[in-house]
């Protein structure tokens, strides 16, 4: 009996390794952040974060264009920042158009149920509820069943 329970143990062992060694979304990770999803437009391929520094970098297959409210948004294919609880900083990668320019996000922070855009010396600020779900690229969320990959 004692032959059986060492495959059935090293089996229970492989795959309680494999489950608790799965690596959650780049979604799941900004919202153990404090962080509404939909900051992160749809199509994250992969992404690394450091605990403890916070330290983070998204990648997606391509740049991804959408237009939220008035604003056009572009993330390019990699972004990258600092994450902290309700809190991204040092952010590269992200910008919106004002006027006839491209504008870098520098940081994004939630404040009660706003969440702030900030370029460095100008912010925005929109309700939180806006950023549950994420906006897919080209469309944003207004796409009518359309699907766009940049």
């Amino acid at each position: 009996m004692s032959l059986n329970a060492k495959p059935i143990s090293i089996l229970i062992f492989f795959l309680f390794f494999t489950v608790s060694n799965q690596k959650p979304t780049a979604y799941d990770a900004v919202k153990r952040y404090n962080l509404p999803v939909g900051i992160l437009p749809k199509g994250v391929v992969d992404y690394e974060l450091n605990p403890k520094t916070g330290d983070f970098k998204v990648y997606f297959n391509d740049t991804c264009k959408f237009s939220i409210q008035s604003y056009q948004l572009k993330y390019k294919s990699t972004i990258s920042g600092v994450i902290s609880p309700s809190h991204v900083k040092n952010l590269k990668g992200v910008s919106v158009k004002v006027l006839f320019f491209w504008v870098n996000i520098a940081e994004v922070s939630l404040d009660g149920d706003e969440l702030d855009f900030s370029v460095g010396i100008a912010s925005a600020s929109f309700p939180a509820s806006d950023f549950v779900e994420s906006p897919q690229c080209g469309c944003g969320f207004d796409c009518n069943g359309l699907v766009f990959s940049s």
